[in-house]
């Protein structure tokens, strides 16, 4: 074979550098062209990273047996020898920024496994990267230099758990700045000062909301392949709200990195709550604050006892599993019902109907109704089948309102149907039922007992104490309301109006531990009704408008822009099969029932739609047994469409 020139630059040389020329045939394979490169830099250094890119192609040539014949490469290719791991600045969810190496050759998917590793995260499938929102940059802001974390120094390792040395990686272990790097990924920060928050981007509506997961990398394409350079500046986030295994013993960084994104899409009104869940959230906030600086994070025991733990439990749960099936077919054969006098109303637009009292039978997944007790025996008004169906509280425990709100699917959009309760014990049992049915569970199911139980101790952290807080609570002045509450109580109240009503809801809170307090936000924050939606802005095929499509965990919905309602909901499990036409940019869906939807996106490619779908598909695939195995496959046959490896 012939002999030809090809003219390679090499990185690390520097920017004016001219190009370095060597001879190859077309059979050389691409490993003999890195020996040729670095035979004639005559560096020596570790060269064990670096890789050639390939300028016009935008592709790593990473198969070093492949021969140049086999890639395609001539005389005219434009190769660049470079590094595969560079420095980027990462913004965490407690808007905190790191500097560290990350992999610009590999499918972002691993990118983020290697930096969830670095970090000591478990389970990385739940967060990606995204583009961060452009901050105007004011002239006063030039002399506050940010402060940056760095971990630029620590060893990449491919070890799917890393050593962990007092509870934390052993790298965190080597110097006090490590350490003090660890303290800040695993400690929450102290409530932001009402001008940080006013400060940050707010969204004014549905649509501001959308834009932001427009910004989201493709998980199946290499950093570098999406532009991104070194030294930039990306944003780490929990992506998917879909939160497997959440153990505070291992997950103490995932644990605290989410309950910072909880927290700020709650002071940014990302996520809609009512008033009396805002004064919740604050006094939460306010206990985890304090207790996070008396209380020191306890970091896990000794190895030996954890796996004894783990063990012990699977067993439990090997145990339970084995001896219920006798227990359970009895219980199936003679199903708890609920019956009861309820109100319930029917919103239909533009009527103000009151609510109605009738005799209500909860049985399996569905809600009878009829006009008395007496008439239960015959037919009922209606039967409601709440499998599928979406539910959500309407409560205010001081003024004695218990709503359960129902949308019911219907072949021409979501019905809404409201249920009043009169009293706590009521509301608990009925929300508890109407939960569990509709994710297609009857009474008898074990959980039934204990969807009781948190409900209550729900209401009961709702519920204020007027007598015996206001003067022991009362006198500590330190408390900084509008740095634990959303904007608009800001204008809203004054913050000694604000004052007595967190210190109520704080009296309900004040024993927990620091743990609980966090789980026990989190709880909160994932049973509000907007959680765990990812909007996006579409055109439904035969639309002359824009409509927004709310991604949730384990259903899609489809929201009227004017209005502002819930016209349909589909669930993944009715799902017969997705996918894209990328020629025309519109994804086409099938559920059972023969309804297909077919639409566009407006304000996020395609791709990321297709890979939010696939990625909760994926999500709920996960199981105990494999949960320390992930399985890349599937989650890239899920997610990446014709592009999947």
């Amino acid at each position: 074979m012939a002999a030809w020139d090809l003219s390679v630059t090499v990185e690390d040389l520097g920017s004016d550098a001219p190009p370095v020329t060597i001879s190859v045939a077309s059979d050389l394979h691409v490993g003999g062209v890195i020996v040729k490169l670095v035979e004639k830099t005559q560096i020596k250094r570790d060269w064990s990273d670096h890789a050639l890119w390939w300028e016009q192609k935008q592709q790593w040539l990473l198969r070093t047996a492949w021969t140049l014949e086999k890639y395609g490469i001539h005389a005219d290719a434009r190769l660049v020898f470079m590094p595969q791991h560079k420095p980027i600045k990462l913004g965490l969810p407690n808007g905190k920024t790191l500097q560290l190496k990350a992999c610009f050759s590999n499918p972002v998917f691993q990118t983020v496994m290697g930096i969830c590793r670095m970090l000591n995260i478990r389970h990385p499938e739940e967060l990606s990267l995204l583009r961060p929102v452009e901050e105007k940059k004011k002239k006063k802001d030039k002399d506050l230099a940010e402060e940056i974390y760095d971990l630029t120094e620590v060893p990449l390792s491919s070890v799917s758990r890393p050593c962990l040395y007092n509870g934390m990686p052993a790298h965190f272990a080597d110097s006090e700045q490590m350490e003090d790097v660890y303290k800040m990924l695993s400690i929450t920060q102290p409530p932001p000062a009402p001008e940080v928050i006013a400060k940050q981007y707010r969204p004014a509506s549905v649509v501001d909301k959308a834009h932001i997961n427009g910004r989201w990398l493709d998980s199946s394409r290499c950093l570098k392949k999406q532009g991104i350079q070194e030294n930039d500046r990306l944003w780490l986030r929990f992506k998917y709200y879909a939160f497997y295994d959440m153990d505070p013993k291992y997950d103490v960084v995932r644990l605290t990195q989410l309950y910072e994104q909880a927290r700020w899409a709650i002071l940014l009104e990302d996520v809609d709550c009512t008033e009396e869940e805002m004064m919740l959230f604050g006094a939460l906030q306010y206990h985890i604050n304090k207790v996070s600086l008396t209380e020191p994070q306890t970091l896990s025991s000794s190895a030996a006892l954890d796996d004894l733990e783990s063990a012990l439990m699977s067993l439990e749960v090997k145990m339970e599993g084995e001896s219920s099936s006798a227990s359970e077919m009895l219980e199936n054969m003679t199903a708890p019902e609920l019956n009861d006098y309820l109100k319930i109303f029917r919103p239909k637009r533009l009527t103000l109907k009151g609510y109605k009292q009738y005799w209500f039978k909860f049985q399996d997944t569905s809600i009878s109704y009829f006009k008395s007790k007496e008439e239960s025996i015959g037919e009922p008004i209606q039967q409601i089948n709440l499998k599928g169906c979406e539910v959500a509280p309407d409560v205010n425990v001081t003024a004695q309102k218990f709503l359960i709100r129902l949308l019911i699917p219907a072949p021409e959009g979501m019905n809404e149907v409201y249920l009043r309760c009169e009293n706590e014990q009521q509301y608990a049992q009925w929300m508890a039922g109407c939960r569990l049915a509709s994710k297609g569970k009857s009474l008898a199911d074990s959980s039934f007992q204990s969807e009781i139980q948190s409900i209550r101790s729900f209401l009961a952290m709702q519920k204020t104490n007027s007598g015996s807080s206001n003067n022991a609570a009362a006198s500590d002045e330190s408390i900084n309301t509008h740095s634990l509450v959303s904007p608009r109580y800001h204008k809203k109240y004054k913050p000694k109006q604000l004052t007595p009503r967190i210190l109520d809801a704080y009296q309900n809170v004040a024993q927990l531990s620091l743990t609980d307090a966090l789980m026990r936000f989190l709880q909160i924050w994932q049973a509000l009704p907007d959680f765990g939606l990812s909007y996006v802005v579409v055109r439904f095929k035969g639309s002359r408008k824009d409509e927004v499509l709310g991604i949730a965990p384990n259903r899609l919905i489809r929201i009227d822009l004017g209005v502002g309602d819930v016209v349909k909901t589909w669930r993944y499990n009715n799902m017969k099969q997705w996918n894209v036409n990328w020629d025309i940019k519109q994804m086409a869906i099938e559920f059972e029932g023969n309804v297909n939807i077919a639409f566009g996106c407006v304000t996020a490619d395609c791709k990321i739609v297709h890979e939010f779908i696939g990625g909760y598909i994926f999500m709920s695939t996960r199981s105990r047994e494999k949960s320390d195995t992930l399985n890349e496959e599937l989650f890239h046959k899920l997610t990446g469409g014709h592009e999947a490896l």
